[in-house]
């Protein structure tokens, strides 16, 4: 398995993660985003709601942010405290050695017995905005490292649930303890599988650094501000993603380019050697297919292998995924067979679909009916087993007995929505879909004549389209007759709209 990171340089940066030459994930990094997920804020309660038992806190966005009782964490009064102490001056220790916690707030208490107006709050951006809506904030706050989590005010060291072996989790816990400082809490990530304490220690100091220096930002910081902000997203994506399958990282850009290599000389300085800085003679997204995927991945039509597609739909409550056959027949297989078949090269799809889009909430599929208990079953564990390296949280449930599979999926920044159509180039005033998904479809329909044996085919497709094919070394035609051996002859025809075409067999009959 080949695991490869492309980042494309601009007015954004672009990210994209390929699993086989496949993109399965794309992040964007804005120059202007204020309110990333894990960024911490010194901010003001502007005011208590308790039918909501929530304040809404200005973190300077437009919105005031929304803070819930059960997302203050246990320990509020402690850090309450300690920043009326840091930011009057007087306590300059930060440690959290010697600092005299108070008592955990009620599970179940009122948020005006703990929160008042005016008052100052270190928060944390656990959602970003969204919609209409301001970010989501919590005050238990914790900063994340490359193996581990710091989460101060807390006693608590947790070992990540995908580490299945007891004893590793056993090792890492005594590890730890051995190294925790008085007054943090610790989370082991899963990348710390097999770690020495060493490489613990060191991502702890980091850590224990960022905590000290944001600190010192407290003293007469001006309300509200960013006292600690999380990394550029390239480090983030590195520090959450990066692992020893990786193969290579493609940057477009020298300056980011270095920066990669030093940030992985501090990881994992054994795989420095993989990033690798693009030629910019050919844009980087184009080299390695992205744009094709990208074109062909957003759209509301998505299509699969052996004729099948997805129909993807966005409603406010919620994301409904439709799984279609197509024009399919095989005459080998029965019906629940084909839709065994269908249903699991779907599940991949729709697992890579929700990464791709980061589509969040309650989101529905509609899977082709299968009456075998036993073959919904397969299905449901296929799914759960692609969902598996998913790093948003997310639950799904058993298919029902209309064929639907439920998940939930955690949403903490907006939807990644990338517009595939393009103006009509007709003169409509409308929209249609882009060339580069035409030839997507031109190539799936020619796939399915050439199956049914169709020993001469003719396409005719408007001048624009027919160079497109034809032009360049290996051109499309090309690579089509070194996949199927199979010629296609292709005609230019003035009298076609731009995105008009058809197949003719061997009479000059048309096939489609």
């Amino acid at each position: 398995m080949n695991k490869e990171l492309i980042i494309r340089s601009g007015s954004s940066t672009d990210f994209a993660l390929l699993k086989d030459g496949k993109l399965i994930e794309l992040h964007k990094e804005e120059d202007d985003s204020d309110f990333a997920v894990g960024d911490i804020f010194i901010a003001k309660i502007r005011k208590s709601v308790p039918g909501l038992n929530a304040a809404f806190v200005n973190v300077g966005y437009e919105k005031d942010a929304f803070l819930h009782y059960h997302d203050l964490g246990p320990q509020v009064s402690s850090l309450l405290k300690f920043i009326k102490r840091v930011s009057t001056g007087k306590l300059k220790n930060y440690s959290l050695k010697d600092f005299p916690f108070e008592n955990d707030i009620d599970k179940h208490g009122i948020i005006t017995n703990v929160l008042k107006s005016n008052q100052s709050l270190l928060v944390q951006i656990v959602k970003e905005p969204i919609s209409t809506k301001g970010p989501r904030i919590s005050s238990e706050l914790s900063i994340a490292g490359r193996y581990i989590v710091l989460v101060p005010f807390s006693n608590r060291i947790s070992i990540s649930q995908k580490i299945e072996s007891s004893e590793e989790k056993e090792r890492l816990k005594r590890l730890v303890k051995s190294i925790k400082p008085k007054g943090f809490g610790i989370i082991v990530r899963t990348v710390a599988e097999g770690k020495k304490v060493a490489e613990l220690d060191k991502d702890l100091q980091n850590l224990i650094g960022r905590w000290q220096s944001m600190c010192k930002k407290l003293y007469k910081a001006h309300h509200p501000s960013k006292v600690l902000g999380e990394m550029n997203r390239a480090s983030s994506i590195l520090r959450d993603v990066f692992n020893d399958t990786f193969t290579s990282i493609i940057v477009d850009e020298e300056d980011l380019c270095n920066r990669i290599k030093e940030y992985l000389q501090e990881i994992a300085p054994k795989k420095e050697s993989i990033v690798k800085l693009h030629n910019p003679k050919i844009p980087v997204f184009e080299k390695y297919g992205i744009e094709r995927q990208i074109k062909t991945s957003f759209g509301k039509t998505v299509s699969m292998s052996k004729g099948a597609y997805l129909v993807i739909e966005h409603t406010e409550a919620m994301h409904v995924i439709d799984v279609n056959s197509g024009n399919r027949s095989n005459k080998a297989k029965n019906q629940e067979d084909t839709a065994l078949e269908v249903n699991l090269i779907s599940a991949a799809e729709v697992a890579r679909q929700l990464r791709l889009r980061d589509m969040g909430g309650i989101i529905v599929v509609d899977f082709i009916d299968m009456n075998n208990a036993e073959n919904r079953r397969t299905l449901f564990n296929q799914l759960r087993e692609e969902m598996k390296d998913d790093r948003a949280k997310h639950k799904i449930l058993p298919p029902s007995k209309f064929g639907l599979i439920q998940i939930t999926r955690q949403r903490v920044r907006p939807e990644m929505n990338i517009k595939t159509r393009e103006v009509d180039p007709n003169g409509t005033n409308g929209e249609v879909e882009a060339p580069i998904v035409l030839v997507e479809k031109i190539k799936v329909e020619l796939e399915k004549l050439i199956k049914k044996d169709y020993k001469k085919i003719t396409l005719s497709a408007h001048p624009f389209i027919a160079a497109f094919l034809t032009k360049g070394f290996p051109s499309t035609r090309s690579k089509w007759f070194f996949n199927h051996k199979r010629w296609v002859k292709i005609v230019p025809r003035d009298a076609y709209t731009y995105l008009e075409y058809h197949f003719h067999d061997k009479n000059g009959e048309m096939i489609k």
